[in-house]
């Protein structure tokens, strides 16, 4: 009886054992196949031994022979936090920064280097400070497209054997002291002024020396001369509280004015009737000069 027993059960124990071999088979093939995406790369090591990236796609791999380790090929964004920084005429600022970089060479980012993304956030602190260190205040708020190009040359020479290439660093803030406020604005307002008082400086040589060839023109023709002064007059009268002295050969003008002043105050008159009537004295005062110069 045992014996029929025991072969009976010889088929339930092949059974068992071959769906366990089947499971590891299974178990193996899984652990051995990876599927790696079109921006990542897997780094494989064989007995310790460098074999290289491999993918996108499928990867094969031997298991417990094989380690991997899988590297992003995509743009990163590290963060600089803010450093404090002084500069070379000794102004403390604190400056913060963005460097984005990318994984070029995956085989030297993981054997170069142990962790390629501290190392290059480190190295990017170290080199923030040292380059805002020899420039002057000025430089770092006008000229900080050059700055960003000078930080971003020296990381991509330094990170280049580590198969990491920086594609731009970018300077965000620029914070100083209160006080270096204050003293900025009183800097930028002193700036203003003298900017003003140059330009009405310039403005003065211009007038003078427009007023000087207007000069050298009335004295070549005196008409011209009497022209402007009669114009000049008439657009005296047009103020009745005002009162003109004149001297020279228009001496007899001033009580002329006078007259004008009262025949335009004893009767309300226009702007075209005062012009005519300022005409018609200076008409009559020159009709009585030039009958005085006959005799």
């Amino acid at each position: 009886m045992w014996v029929s027993g025991l072969l009976l059960q010889i088929p339930a124990a092949e059974t068992v054992a071959g769906v366990a071999v089947a499971i590891i088979i299974l178990i193996i093939l899984a652990s051995s196949i990876k599927i790696i995406r079109e921006y990542e790369r897997v780094v494989v090591f064989r007995l310790g031994r460098l074999i290289g990236a491999k993918g996108p796609g499928v990867v094969i791999i031997l298991p417990v022979i094989d380690r991997i380790r899988k590297i992003d090929l995509r743009l990163l964004t590290l963060d600089i936090p803010k450093q404090r920084i002084i500069t070379r005429d000794n102004v403390t600022v604190d400056v913060d920064a963005v460097v984005y970089f990318r994984v070029n060479d995956a085989n030297n980012a993981v054997v170069k280097v142990q962790d390629y993304a501290l190392a290059t956030s480190l190295l990017s602190q170290t080199t923030l400070r040292d380059v805002i260190g020899q420039v002057e205040f000025d430089e770092l708020l006008t000229k900080r497209e050059e700055l960003n190009k000078r930080l971003q040359a020296i990381l991509d020479e330094v990170t280049e054997p580590w198969g990491v290439k920086v594609s731009a660093v970018s300077i965000k803030d620029v914070a100083i002291a209160a006080e270096m406020q204050r003293a900025i604005a009183k800097q930028a307002e002193a700036e203003r002024e003298k900017r003003s008082r140059i330009i009405m400086a310039e403005g003065e040589l211009i007038a003078s020396e427009k007023m000087s060839q207007a000069a050298e023109y009335y004295t070549k023709n005196m008409a011209a001369m009497r022209l402007r002064e009669l114009q000049t007059w008439a657009e005296i009268a047009r103020e009745k509280n005002m009162i003109v002295v004149t001297g020279g050969d228009s001496g007899n003008l001033g009580p002329l004015l006078g007259i004008v002043k009262e025949k335009i105050a004893s009767s309300e008159r226009q702007e075209t009737d005062t012009r005519a009537l300022i005409r018609e004295e200076i008409k009559d005062l020159f009709e009585t000069k030039e009958k005085k110069e006959t005799k």
